[in-house]
């Protein structure tokens, strides 16, 4: 599998064959807030701790291929 990445600042968006849901390393809030296209603000950062407290690293993997 191919590890190319888009040129930065590229407007097209990442295919479904580059994308992961996880390296291995533990899920943060941050990461998840972001996978929901949300803006990283304290109360979605909240939203994501607690998802992530409820649900494990499945809180991720449910929002990416």
């Amino acid at each position: 599998m191919s590890t190319a990445r888009p040129h930065e600042g590229s407007e097209r968006a990442t295919p479904d064959a580059l994308l992961h849901t996880r390296t291995g390393t533990e899920v943060a809030p941050e990461d998840l807030v972001l996978a929901t296209g949300r803006d990283v603000t304290p109360a979605n950062l909240e939203w994501a701790r607690r998802k992530i407290e409820a649900e494990g690293a499945a809180a991720l993997d449910k929002l990416l291929p």
